[in-house]
């Protein structure tokens, strides 16, 4: 199953103007690599994949939709969730993992990289 072009536009749009952001077709959506870390994926079946703070993740799994990220069955390593489709339909919430993600991509920034901007807002109830 192909990728949501409606929410790799989105997630388009709320990355335009960070430095070093390129895309990348893998685990069979489209992936969003800032500063060639990756860190948002318009997955299949409209889900987002999002890399975040292994720090946060027991608040961040606490966020309607959010569960570990899998793949062939087993988990990935912490800090990789995937939010249901059915959550990210507002900007709102899409905007709050996009700033989820980008605060993690923040943290991993080292010295030469671009500076990272962190999106604001959150999912409705945060």
């Amino acid at each position: 199953m192909a990728y949501d072009r409606e929410l790799a536009e989105r997630l388009r749009g709320m990355l335009d103007g960070q430095a070093q952001v390129r895309e990348v077709s893998m685990f069979g959506g489209l992936s969003f690599m800032v500063n060639e870390q990756l860190a948002v994926a318009a997955d299949t079946g409209g889900d987002l994949m999002v890399r975040v703070d292994p720090h946060r993740v027991d608040e961040l799994l606490g966020v309607a939709g959010a569960h570990w990220a899998e793949m062939r069955g087993r988990r990935m390593s912490k800090g990789w969730l995937v939010v249901s489709r059915s959550e990210v339909d507002t900007e709102e919430s899409l905007r709050f993992w996009v700033g989820a993600t980008l605060e993690h991509a923040a943290l991993k920034t080292d010295q030469g990289s671009a500076p990272v901007r962190l999106a604001s807002g959150g999912p409705e109830g945060q």
